[in-house]
């Protein structure tokens, strides 16, 4: 079959150039906005003259027909398709005879291929804030449902102080919050039609990009048609975007790998979303969550490889390009099965709270209370926090316990020790997005305007 550029050239394409040149085997998933994008050239075509409407017409009802092909799997693909692109033309072209071949006037495939992939860019992005934010819920859904239960907090990965289980979930929401801005954010900025930049010049024809944007439901065209054809900063920060979610999902895994361990048994994970051992009977897998952990690696690895491939290029298009889909379109399945995997195994957690509260009541978790005491009684922090350091060195060495010894210090006594007792520290985080019930009743609230506010903004 000729090719798109077959009157340059004599004979055919060697095969190994046409196995590495071929894209249809990832692309064909963009073949509805590659429709898409023809109809509104084709319309325009119309409209500025370029097409008689008889012709218009033949070629639209083609390209109708051409989707309902794709989307039933009885789309005949040729031996010479060598990306949705060419398919699609040409069967078009089948379908629509001489008309079909006016299809591509005053475009190319570096403004087509533009378009395209960032028509499925916009769609994906807005998918995935949908998918976010329903993880979100989840979040604040068992935030919700914790009640007063609490487990300690840490740094260093060593416990540090109690903190409401609810406010620990909220933790991830609100980084989860940072995602959703930058899906959107990133959303703003690929929503720019490239279509009618032709191969990096523009046209002679009397083309009208500005109608075809609005065709397409663009906010904008281009400004340079050499940038918009070589432009896939909205492909790198969609990959970037996407990894740091994977990082802030990986984080979600790592304290489930922990907390489902028998040293932690804070949760218990349902048969659902576990897996057992080919060889030990006894095992429970936390696999979703390794998962989720390990998916963040192949995220990056596609971020870091499609910046490579960017920095060297030269203005405009290069078929280096090419390279842009298969990471973004794994990127984004890698996502989707992850959020929803791990949104199904949060959802069916059982939280062991009293394994948690076991392992926040310890009286050293009380030691910042304890200065805090002396601070109010107008002892300088400094000073403070040597004083209690030194009775915490004095319990851990044999000399007694930390409780006793606080009662029996003149500058803090039997008061000061019953901020030791269990369950009392985390009733002491009151200020504005603390730990303590207080805030947290208020953080509750200010989270669910913020996921309210979200989906209006997706929805927008």
């Amino acid at each position: 079959m000729a090719t798109l550029w077959h009157g340059r050239f004599e004979g055919g394409s060697a095969e190994a150039l046409q196995a590495l040149n071929d894209s249809l085997g990832f692309d064909r998933r963009m073949f509805r906005e590659d429709l898409a994008g023809s109809r509104a050239h084709v319309r325009m075509l119309a409209r500025v003259g370029l097409m008689s409407v008889v012709d218009s017409e033949a070629v639209l009802v083609a390209l109708d027909t051409v989707e309902v092909e794709m989307s039933d799997g009885s789309f005949a693909f040729a031996v010479g398709d060598e990306d949705i692109h060419t398919a699609v033309e040409r069967r078009v072209t089948e379908l629509a005879g001489d008309a079909g071949a006016r299809l591509h006037t005053g475009r190319s495939r570096n403004d087509q291929v533009a378009t395209d992939l960032r028509l499925w860019t916009l769609r994906e992005l807005g998918e995935v804030a949908e998918l976010v934010t329903a993880f979100q819920g989840t979040l604040a859904s068992r935030a919700d449902g914790a009640a007063e239960a609490y487990l300690p907090g840490y740094t260093h990965l060593q416990q540090a102080q109690p903190v409401l289980l609810a406010h620990h979930l909220l933790a991830h929401g609100w980084a989860l919050a940072r995602d959703v801005d930058r899906l959107l954010d990133a959303r703003t900025r690929a929503d720019v039609s490239p279509l009618g930049a032709g191969a990096l010049a523009g046209s002679s024809l009397p083309l009208d990009p500005d109608s075809v944007a609005a065709d397409l439901g663009f906010a904008a065209r281009f400004e340079n048609s050499m940038d918009a054809v070589g432009d896939r900063d909205f492909v790198a920060e969609s990959l970037f975007v996407l990894a740091l979610l994977g990082v802030h999902l990986s984080r979600i895994g790592e304290e489930l790998v922990l907390w489902s361990s028998e040293e932690f048994g804070f949760v218990h994970l349902d048969d659902a979303f576990s897996t057992g051992s080919s060889m030990l009977p006894q095992k429970k897998n936390p696999d979703v969550a390794e998962l989720a952990r390990g998916k963040a690696g192949r995220l990056i690895g596609h971020l870091t490889g499609f910046m490579a491939t960017l920095k060297g290029l030269p203005m405009a298009y290069n078929k280096d390009l090419q390279e842009d889909k298969e990471p973004l379109f794994d990127a984004f399945d890698t996502i989707r099965l992850t959020l929803s995997a791990l949104d199904g195994m949060v959802a069916t957690l059982e939280f062991r709270t009293d394994r948690m509260a076991d392992a926040a009541d310890s009286p050293y978790a009380a030691a910042v209370d304890l200065a805090e005491y002396l601070v109010v009684g107008g002892t300088p922090f400094r000073d403070a926090h040597a004083v209690v350091g030194a009775l915490v060195r004095a319990a851990l060495a044999g000399e007694g316990s930390l409780v006793d010894l606080v009662t029996a210090d003149e500058r803090l006594g039997p008061d000061a020790a019953a901020l030791l007792a269990r369950g009392a520290p985390v009733l002491r985080r009151t200020t504005p997005g603390g730990a303590g019930p207080g805030p947290v009743a208020v953080q509750r609230i200010r989270f669910a305007d913020r996921l309210a506010a979200q989906s209006k903004r997706i929805a927008g």
